[in-house]
């Protein structure tokens, strides 16, 4: 669904990895928030046009781009055809990433291992970032701008048969920092996410060993984190109420995070 902008001038979001999981939820979400969300999928496919239909059921305009975060090119054509179909980004949600290939010794890991996965969640995001940082301070709005980046308790928390995994998260971090420096006197306001287990198709498989995880104690909380949860922090930090908190970081986690004796 790519019907150009309309007159409401609403703001217009941009979501990585947007077609399912945590970034569906934040898609959905930034719609219910009066937000026309353009996202980014592997392929503009049955699902993916299926939420753009839900975006437009709660009055927004939906846009879908089959676009690979780690491609710079892919990068340049993204954005011109979301500023043909909206005009601008004044929200854009980090959440597209990879995991590791697979899961093993560290001192077995592979350079091709951990050369995808910094491509993508690292090196990807981070120009992607940059480009839409330029669009926006060449392109006044009016409304609330924010960068919001979802990683994850791997920025802190260390999983040595993932490491290149962690590694990439943990530079994320440093990247919100700076970028964070970079766009205060812009009046951009960045901020990074930290979920710790959320339940998703891509955690079904080991559902049942993190169920007996969470009686032992793993989680403070003692349960799943939902997408949902994770879409309700997005939210709020999208609508520059905490724009003075440039910089900072919600662990999204249940208490997962918090050191413990």
């Amino acid at each position: 669904m790519t019907n150009n902008k309309n007159a409401t001038q609403r703001p217009v979001a941009l979501v990585t990895g947007g077609r399912r999981g945590i970034g569906a939820a934040i898609v959905l979400r930034l719609a219910q928030d009066g937000y026309d969300v353009a996202f980014t999928c592997r392929n503009e496919d049955e699902i993916a046009q299926q939420l753009c239909a839900q975006i437009e059921t709660v009055g927004g305009r939906g846009l879908a781009v089959a676009s690979e975060l780690q491609s710079l090119e892919a990068h340049t054509a993204l954005l011109a055809r979301i500023k043909a179909w909206g005009g601008t980004i004044d929200c854009l949600v980090n959440n597209a990433g990879i995991g590791s290939p697979s899961r093993g010794d560290l001192l077995a890991m592979q350079p091709e291992a951990f050369d995808v996965v910094l491509e993508t969640n690292l090196r990807g995001t981070f120009f992607l970032t940059q480009q839409v940082a330029r669009l926006m301070l060449d392109s006044p709005s009016g409304h609330a701008r924010s960068i919001i980046t979802v990683s994850s308790v791997s920025v802190d928390m260390a999983s040595p048969e993932r490491g290149e995994y962690c590694m990439s998260k943990a530079a994320l971090g440093m990247s919100t920092k700076l970028f964070a420096l970079r766009l205060a006197t812009e009046g951009v306001g960045v901020f990074e996410v930290r979920p710790g287990v959320i339940r998703t198709d891509m955690t079904a498989g080991v559902a049942d060993k993190y169920e007996q995880r969470f009686k032992d104690g793993l989680v403070p909380m003692g349960r799943w984190g939902e997408t949902s949860d994770i879409a309700a922090i997005v939210s709020a930090l999208a609508g520059g109420q905490f724009s003075f908190a440039t910089g900072s970081v919600i662990h999204a986690d249940g208490g997962l995070a918090i050191p413990r004796l």
